[in-house]
């Protein structure tokens, strides 16, 4: 997952006895308020008797415990954990006697490139008669697309470019009078509404895709570009240096491309906000004042007269990845589809933290993993048989960019028009059983309404997401879906933990994020409470049984801006 947004920290063993029985482009989008959107929360506090239905948190902890153990050596694609792991997928489906997805085969190839680019220990930015020397994962993070034995940047001139943006709806063009063809274009973080309390430049708070990293790349190719490298700031990109270093350090995996990566920049790159406020003061200019006025409509961008040079040395590696896909068949109506995903992937083995170098991924995804199983063997058990088809997807790359997802989505084994929705789940809780349904992406589509009506089940209220400004909507492969028209749920407990209340749960998440996150401390731990993990995944199975008894698509709401997609290519079409 790009963001956590769930917390892995452990509830004390006291805790579990107590509770013994008893984780948008319009104001339709989740804002950045807390009390926005949100219904009242139920007065009586009870968690209610969970029914036999097979999800039980000893069974999401079995498989956790497999798919996030040492053995699997953190789950990384075009690895021994790749298949250790979609092996252990693919026969847990078969044993419930679920068919495989297409052709008699329970994996989807992936076709993937790996660019293991090794960047030079320093960069050099000249200019103005000075000449500045930046350090390899101190200071900038470099890596390319291009798949060339060597991408040479030399006397590459850098251009600021405020939030590197062209959104015509808002009236924002960063690039507008600028030339930046051939040249290194240096931008902020997230989106200019982010930085100030006008709520009506773009979503205000709660970022926009116009925030993420993979647009500011896109767009920066699309004006022309060599480069183009994001200033990291914590506080408006949600998550810490050491985020950025495990996620781009070392190999990393893309789309395989007829063009083999020429259409995109030659250097993608990040550097620390303390690297980039000693590149300003070499070009004689002030990072606060830059800043400022980069948040300020009419920002004009401007070169900084500074020239960049490095290099970084690739080995390319052309490879096939997998999705594992399994189908229960509709009785009725098995021509129409709801999908429920999970990523299996994580980061592999890498720097040892601790004395630790695999990243298990226990929460980030294995969890998400154990739910589809876990929901899977609930779908078997029930009496009353799904009339539409449900399809299990655990999908492959997303931790590097939502790759297996977004090859599906693009290249689908059940039709876009067939497909009612998508459920995704990544990371769910691992400290007790929660009073809130947090959905992500809250106001975009009448999937609330059936998350809503899963959680009065459970004595349980639906919120929409907190922290918006993380821009978590664009962050997982529930997103994927939603861009080619297919309503998409992405919903867990997060913020209100039913014994200890809602600082608690905080204080879980934001414990998590700083130290277990996309860290070998993300790990099975025994004495987790998972009855939380439970109810999530009982709660998206009652979803699913609810769409897959009706007749009707669920829609995208007025003002989403997946709405029009759907509307072309969707049920009927």
């Amino acid at each position: 997952m790009r963001l956590s947004i769930l917390s892995g920290w452990l509830v004390p063993a006291a805790a579990g006895l107590l509770l013994a029985g008893c984780q948008g482009k319009t104001s339709t989008s989740e804002t950045a308020t807390t009390t926005a959107e949100t219904e009242a929360a139920p007065t009586d506090t009870a968690s209610v008797a969970a029914p036999n239905d097979g999800i039980t948190p000893a069974l999401i902890a079995q498989h956790i415990k497999v798919l996030a153990s040492d053995e699997y050596q953190g789950r990384r694609p075009f690895t021994a954990g790749e298949e250790k792991a979609t092996a252990y997928l693919a026969s847990e489906f078969k044993k419930l006697g679920l068919q495989p997805g297409t052709n008699g085969s329970y994996f989807q190839a992936v076709p993937l490139v790996e660019i293991a680019g090794k960047p030079d220990s320093i960069a050099t930015v000249t200019g103005n008669g000075k000449t500045l020397s930046l350090k390899y994962r101190d200071d900038f993070m470099f890596l390319t697309e291009q798949e060339k034995p060597v991408v040479t940047i030399k006397n590459s001139p850098l251009v600021f470019a405020g939030y590197g943006v062209t959104a015509p709806e808002y009236q924002w063009d960063d690039y507008a009078g600028l030339d930046v063809k051939g040249k290194t274009v240096v931008v902020l973080i997230n989106d200019p509404g982010n930085a100030g309390d006008d709520s009506t430049m773009f979503k205000g708070k709660a970022m926009t895709y116009y925030g993420r990293w993979g647009y500011k790349y896109e767009e920066a190719a699309r004006h022309g570009a060599t480069g183009l490298l994001i200033i990291h700031d914590t506080k408006p990109a949600s998550y810490p240096w050491t985020v950025v270093q495990s996620s781009n350090g070392g190999a990393k995996l893309h789309p395989q491309t007829p063009d083999h990566g020429a259409s995109k920049v030659a250097l993608e790159g990040w550097m620390t906000l303390d690297a980039a406020k000693r590149l300003f003061t070499a070009a004689g200019q002030n990072y606060d004042e830059a800043y400022a006025a980069a948040n300020k409509r009419g920002f004009k961008g401007k070169a900084l007269g500074l020239n960049l040079s490095t290099t970084i040395r690739n080995k390319v590696t052309r490879k096939t990845s997998k999705n594992v896909v399994a189908v229960l068949p509709g009785t009725t109506r098995p021509q129409e589809y709801i999908i429920y995903s999970a990523h299996w992937d994580h980061l592999g083995m890498g720097k040892a933290i601790a004395g630790d170098s695999i990243y298990n991924g226990a929460l980030d995804n294995a969890s998400g993993c154990a739910g589809l199983l876990a929901i899977a063997t609930a779908f078997k058990q029930a009496q009353e048989k799904p009339q539409r088809s449900i399809v299990f997807l655990a999908v492959t790359g997303e931790e590097q960019g939502l790759l297996g997802s977004d090859y599906y989505a693009q290249h689908p084994l059940f039709p876009v028009k067939n497909t009612v929705a998508d459920i995704n789940m990544d990371e769910l809780l691992a400290f007790g059983p929660m009073r809130d349904v947090t959905v992500v992406g809250y106001g975009q589509s009448e999937l609330d309404d059936y998350a809503r009506a899963a959680a009065k089940e459970q004595n349980r209220y639906v919120i929409p997401f907190q922290h918006p400004e993380t821009g978590s909507f664009y962050r997982s492969d529930h997103f994927s879906f939603a861009k080619v028209g297919i309503p998409a749920l992405y919903a867990s407990g997060q913020f209100e933990s039913r014994l200890h209340g809602k600082a608690f749960a905080e204080k879980q998440r934001k414990d998590f994020e700083e130290k277990a996150y996309h860290q070998p401390a993300d790990q099975y731990d025994p004495t987790w409470d998972l009855r939380g993990a439970a109810e999530d995944a009982r709660l998206m199975f009652r979803v699913g049984q609810k769409l897959a008894g009706e007749t009707t698509f669920p829609k995208w709401k007025d003002g989403s801006e997946f709405k029009a997609t759907r509307e072309k290519s969707g049920p009927g079409k």
